[in-house]
């Protein structure tokens, strides 16, 4: 029973550790955010864009990218890069935009995924199969 009482002292403590705990996850996720909006003001690029990447290898990629009005294609690799060529824009296919899901909604997909993903037939249908 002694266990289970405890001492206004280690409330205290105990609240106290809990919002500092707090304050230091909120610093966190603010510098993380800060930091992230830095490194993409820091790759915004206005001539150069890289289009499409294309894993052929370990450590082997093609890649479409643009370079001010032209399109090229070259390869990369460990230690080199190299031109293979030019694309006339007209033949590039149009690309989807990719979709940038929050983790609510990825989490939500991974849900309803999950939920319905496995269906287990019903007893008439069994027996009308037969």
């Amino acid at each position: 029973m002694a266990l289970l009482t405890g001492t206004p002292g280690s409330y205290a403590q105990f609240i106290t550790v809990l919002l500092i705990f707090v304050v230091v996850l909120g610093i966190t996720a603010v510098v993380t955010r800060w930091l992230a909006s830095y490194q993409k003001q820091q790759s915004v690029n206005e001539n150069i864009e890289v289009i499409e990447t294309t894993r052929i290898a370990n450590n082997k990629y093609i890649q479409i990218i643009r370079a001010g009005e032209k399109y090229m294609v070259i390869a990369v690799c460990k230690d080199t890069v190299t031109m293979l060529g030019e694309i006339p824009e007209d033949s590039l296919k149009a690309t989807r935009p990719v979709q940038n899901f929050g983790f609510k909604e990825l989490l939500d997909k991974a849900m309803n995924k999950k939920g319905t993903a496995r269906e287990e037939p019903k007893d008439n249908q069994l027996h009308d199969e037969k």
